[in-house]
């Protein structure tokens, strides 16, 4: 697996740390298209919507059949009945609507998402994704909409952390647990670098590094050389 520059040269940040979790949350908003058509994973992506500027006219969809949906709630702003797939109280905006669970999935599959993002376990340089299951015992036991949103979605961004806890990449040659879909990431947004990926299997570029360079990121993640 090689890592590709960009045209331009990859920015690093080698000033600081790697990126926390509100700030991966503020950099995908930022790239996300005005006027998007977007659905936020269960889990780290719902952090997306609180640095969503509204002026952007990005419009959340969530699977449990909501077409509008604003930031997390809180204190008197919490309405029982008003949660996103994740079963977080959330906030409305103006024109939100409400629809049954299969018209939701109905818009998942018929491509009429403009991005998705979802967390990860693996990602390859193909841009296959699992993301449901790792084998363990106590695992959610089924895919649930994420197969939907992975192959439905124009756009599919994942955010997710490089490095699993006992120090191995997530961003692999190869994926090791069951797949989610197939050729299906263009974007990986973590905590040390950014990615964009060919889905024609051309390879990885890396856009940005946080705390190192491109260089030790493509020796950490034993994904070969850097051409620039």
């Amino acid at each position: 697996m090689t890592l590709h520059a960009p045209a331009h040269q990859t920015i690093e940040h080698l000033d600081r740390g790697p990126l926390d979790r509100k700030e991966l949350a503020a950099i995908i908003a930022r790239d996300i298209p005005a006027g998007s058509y977007v659905n936020l994973g269960i889990g780290q992506p719902t952090t997306v919507a609180e640095y969503l500027d509204p002026a952007a006219g990005v419009v959340l969809h969530t699977e449990n059949g909501m077409l509008g949906m604003g930031g997390q709630a809180f204190g008197d702003d919490v309405d029982p009945d008003l949660t996103n797939a994740g079963k977080i109280p959330v906030t409305e905006t103006p024109g939100a609507s409400y629809f049954h669970h299969a018209d939701s999935f109905a818009m998942m599959r018929g491509g009429h998402l403009d991005v998705c993002v979802l967390g990860a376990f693996q990602v390859s340089h193909r841009g296959d994704l699992a993301n449901w299951h790792t084998g363990a015992p106590d695992a959610i036991p089924a895919v649930g909409g994420a197969m939907d949103l992975a192959i439905g979605a124009k756009n599919v961004f994942v955010m997710m952390n490089l490095f699993a806890k006992d120090g191995t990449a997530k961003l692999v040659a190869d994926c090791t647990y069951p797949l989610t879909g197939l050729r299906c990431v263009s974007r990986v947004y973590t905590d040390h670098a950014l990615f964009e990926i060919a889905l024609d299997g051309s390879g990885v570029r890396v856009l940005e590094t946080f705390g190192t360079s491109a260089l030790e990121i493509s020796r950490l993640c034993d994904v070969g050389a850097i051409t620039r």
